[in-house]
C-alpha cells in the first residue's frame, strides 16, 4: 500500500513526526518533491534532529530511504546531514537517490540571494537556497540529472554551455563575479563521490515493491498554501506540494496513492511573505510562538520567528481538500494549554461579504478573519495517551474544527516525541 503524508497549511505542521511515527510499518519512504529549504523536526530515542532532505524513515530499522527524481537535491546539505545523523548514533540509514534527481547548483543559490537583493522590499522572504533558480532551469531544461555526474565529458560541455548564459546575467545583471568551469566541475565531481554508493533506479524500486504488496511512506514538504498551482501564489514555493504529486515525483501510477495522512496544526504558523487572515500579533503572538511546538516556533531550517495565527478553518479545509484527505492529523495541541479562550478563524469577510470558501491571491489579501471563541483547558495534556481522557474543553476544539473543516481527524499528537500521539476514533 502506497501512503502519503502531507501539510495542509503552510508547512511546519509537525509531518516529520507523523512520518516518522507511520515509517515504523513502512518498508520504504520517498521524498517526492521540494529542496533543503524546509525541514522537519523529529525528536526520538536518538536525540532531536531538523532533516532537510533525508526522509524522515532514517530513524527505522529496516526502512529504504529514497530520494525521489521530484526533489531539489543539494549534494552538500544531503552529506552532511547523513554524517551527522550517523555521527550521533544512528545506524547508517539506507539510502537511495534517484538517478534522475536533479541537483542544485552553486549558481542556483547564488541566483537565489542576489534576486533577493535585487527586489529589496518586494523580494518573495526566500530562504536562499537556491530552489526557485533550480525548478526554472528545470523547466528550462538545463538542469544537471544526478546520472549525468557519471559521464565526465559529456558533463564539462554542458557545464560550459550553461555557464555562458549564467555568467552574462551574472556580471551584467547582479555585477558578480563570473563561475569558473572548472571549479565547478570539480565541485561536481566530489559530489559524485559522495552519492555514488546510493544512486539508484528509485521508480523501480517503489514500482516493484508495490507489486508485492509493500507499504510505501510518500513524504511531501510544506503545506497545500505553498503550492506553486494551489497555493498563495506567488508566495509559493516552486514545487508542488501536494500529494497528487507524490506519484509524480516518485514515478508511480496516480492511483497508487490509498491513504493521505494531511497533517494540521492546532493553531496557524507561517515563515515568509504572503497572506496570513487569522494572524496575531505583538505579545499575543510572542507568547503563542514560545509555548508552541518543542522549543518554539522557529524555522527548522532559517532559525526565523514564525508569523502565529489563529486555527483557520478556510484555509485548512481546502487545503484538506486539494491534499485529497483520507486521515486528517491534528498536531501540537498541547501548545493551548496556557490559554483562558482560543479563537478559531471560521470564514473571511471581502468587502462586506463572508465566504467560507478558500479565494484566490488578490482577494485573500484583503480579507479579515470570522473568528468564533472557545473556551480553553487551562492544563498540561502531554501525557495522555486516550482521546477520552482529554479536557472536555479540548475535546470540544477538536472537535469544533473537525465539523468545520468536514475531514476527520484520525490523530491528535499532543507532544514531541513519537509516542506522544493519541489515536482517535
Amino acid at each position: 500500500m502506497v501512503k502519503a503524508v502531507v501539510g495542509a497549511n503552510w508547512g511546519d505542521e509537525g509531518k516529520g513526526k507523523i512520518t516518522d511515527m507511520l515509517a515504523g510499518d513502512a518498508d520504504i519512504v520517498v521524498r517526492f518533491q521540494g529542496g533543503a529549504n524546509a525541514g522537519h523536526t523529529i525528536k526520538n530515542k536518538y536525540g532531536k534532529f531538523a532533516l532537510h532532505t533525508l526522509p524522515s524513515g532514517v530513524f527505522n530499522d529496516g526502512v529504504i530511504n529514497c530520494i525521489g527524481n521530484g526533489v531539489a537535491l543539494d549534494v552538500d546539505k544531503l552529506l552532511k546531514e547523513y554524517n551527522e545523523v550517523v555521527s550521533r548514533g544512528v545506524p547508517a540509514p539506507n539510502l537511495m537517490i534517484s538517478e534522475r534527481c536533479q541537483m542544485v547548483m552553486p549558481y542556483h543559490v547564488l541566483f537565489d540571494v542576489y534576486e533577493e537583493e535585487r527586489l529589496g522590499k518586494a523580494s518573495f522572504g526566500s530562504t536562499k537556497s537556491g530552489i526557485a533558480p533550480f525548478y526554472s532551469d528545470k523547466y528550462a531544461k538545463i538542469g544537471f540529472q544526478v546520472c549525468e555526474l557519471f559521464d565526465e565529458e559529456a558533463l564539462k560541455e554542458k557545464i560550459a554551455r550553461v555557464l555562458e548564459v549564467k555568467n552574462i546575467m551574472i556580471e551584467n545583471l547582479y555585477h558578480k563575479p563570473k563561475i569558473d568551469a572548472d571549479e565547478l566541475f570539480d565541485k561536481m565531481m566530489s559530489w559524485r563521490d559522495g552519492i555514488a554508493p546510493f544512486v539508484g533506479d528509485v521508480r523501480k524500486l517503489v514500482y516493484e515493491a508495490e507489486k508485492v504488496g509493500k507499504t510505501i511512506l510518500l513524504e511531501g514538504q510544506l503545506g497545500t498554501l505553498k503550492d506553486t498551482d494551489h497555493g498563495i501564489y506567488p508566495m509559493v514555493t516552486s514545487s508542488n506540494t501536494i500529494a497528487a504529486y507524490g506519484a509524480v515525483g516518485t514515478g508511480l501510477p496516480p492511483y497508487s496513492i490509498k491513504e493521505i495522512y494531511t497533517v494540521i496544526k492546532a493553531y496557524s504558523s507561517a515563515v515568509g511573505a504572503g497572506a496570513f487572515v487569522s494572524e496575531i500579533f505583538g505579545d499575543e503572538a510572542k507568547a503563542m510562538r514560545d509555548h508552541g511546538g518543542d522549543g518554539g516556533e522557529y524555522g527548522a531550517t532559517t532559525g526565523r520567528p514564525r508569523r502565529m495565527g489563529w486555527f483557520d478553518c478556510v484555509a485548512t479545509r481546502y487545503g484538506c481538500e486539494v491534499q485529497g484527505t483520507t486521515h486528517a492529523v491534528l498536531t501540537v495541541v498541547d501548545a493551548l494549554g496556557y490559554l483562558d479562550e482560543i479563537k478559531v478563524c471560521v470564514g473571511y469577510e471581502i468587502d462586506g461579504k463572508i465566504i467560507k470558501d478558500f479565494p484566490v491571491t488578490n482577494k485573500l489579501e484583503k480579507a479579515k478573519p470570522v473568528l468564533e471563541t472557545l473556551k480553553g483547558w487551562k492544563c498540561d495534556i502531554s501525557g495522555i495517551t486516550e482521546y477520552d481522557k482529554l479536557p472536555e474543553n479540548c475535546r470540544k476544539y477538536i472537535e469544533f474544527i473537525e465539523k468545520e473543516i468536514g475531514f476527520k481527524i484520525t490523530m491528535v499528537s499532543n507532544g514531541p516525541a513519537r509516542e506522544n500521539i493519541i489515536i482517535k476514533g
